[in-house]
């Protein structure tokens, strides 16, 4: 890790949002194993690096996409704790009023476009956003976040090839955790990074270590600047692992011992907290007070979440689309 003099307060900015993500999901995980939420969940328990260094590097005005997995890309981006627990349990006072859930998180005032569950299905909003940023001659960049198995998607692959075509101020990131659901990406890749795929489309390639921050937040602002300075997409591979199964009902049995323990010795957040501690200057008194600000947030924000009200049945009739006859 290198923090090329970035502030104390920006490093410890970086490590709550990542202590956020991991006690919301912490959180959210035991709600939904007593029953007390509907729906379903994907969590992303080890990936905190990535969505927080990628959204580090963003301004307020850009925009992201997501996929089933979105909590910790919506929390990074800034969306608040209080409205994603409200949505996670069907409440008006969520970001989606309870109609998206936990897979359609989002919120476009924050520049999260509400995320789709279809593995792939927000890589070309990302372009279309970012086209419509190029035909305004707006400096905004949009953001496609997946994961290593949406790179075996056919409109992944259409969409990086119109991105570079029309030199679209777009960076697709992939989040690789190794597999795919339960599938090693080994399996079903011959590439030894995905970042190698942006030469078919003749766009930078890069690969970096997704459990460390400051690597990713300089990756990230690299490839954001070519975008917003009209040099083009970049495909951005982060190396992370999920700590924690595919879904709420997944002991991810297929991930071997050894590689786990791996991993859970190298995850972002006691990493990072340990870097802060060791080369600046950081108490462990002060990440204990960051630890605890986080759990109250939570617990606020489960309070205002079990409090809020049920939508009605005629709220299904609203923010609709419809087609005059």
């Amino acid at each position: 890790m290198s923090d090329n003099k970035l502030s104390k307060e920006f490093l410890l900015t970086l490590y709550r949002r990542m202590v956020l993500i991991r006690r919301f999901e912490e959180r959210v995980k035991f709600l939904f194993l007593e029953g007390a939420m509907p729906g379903t969940i994907h969590q992303c328990q080890g990936q905190e690096a990535s969505a927080v260094g990628v959204c580090a590097a963003l301004q307020p005005d850009d925009v992201i996409t997501s996929t089933h997995r979105p909590h910790g890309h919506c929390i990074a981006k800034g969306l608040p704790v209080k409205d994603m627990m409200a949505e996670l349990f069907g409440k008006t006072t969520g970001c989606c009023k309870g109609k998206g859930g936990s897979m359609h998180m989002g919120d476009i005032t924050k520049g999260i476009i509400p995320a789709i569950a279809i593995v792939g299905g927000g890589v070309p909003l990302a372009a279309g956003a970012a086209m419509a940023f190029q035909m305004r001659s707006q400096k905004r960049v949009a953001v496609a976040f997946m994961g290593d198995g949406a790179t075996n998607e056919g409109v992944v692959y259409e969409t990086l090839n119109m991105a570079s075509i029309w030199n679209l101020p777009v960076v697709f990131v992939v989040e690789n955790n190794l597999y795919g659901a339960s599938t090693p990406v080994a399996m079903v890749n011959r590439c030894g990074n995905l970042s190698e795929k942006a030469k078919i489309f003749c766009i930078p390639g890069v690969t970096v270590d997704g459990n460390d921050p400051l690597a990713v937040f300089e990756a990230a602002g690299e490839a954001i600047r070519r975008a917003r300075n009209g040099e083009g997409p970049t495909l951005l591979e982060l190396m992370t692992y999920r700590i924690t199964g595919h879904s709420r009902r997944d002991p991810a049995l297929y991930q071997p011992k050894d590689e786990r323990d791996h991993a859970k010795a190298v995850e972002p957040i006691g990493r990072f907290g340990g870097y802060l501690t060791e080369q600046n200057g950081v108490s462990e008194e002060e990440l204990r007070a960051i630890q605890s600000d986080v759990d109250r947030e939570i617990e606020e924000a489960l309070q205002f979440a079990q409090n809020s009200p049920l939508p009605k049945p005629e709220d299904a009739l609203e923010d609709l689309f419809v087609e005059a006859l």
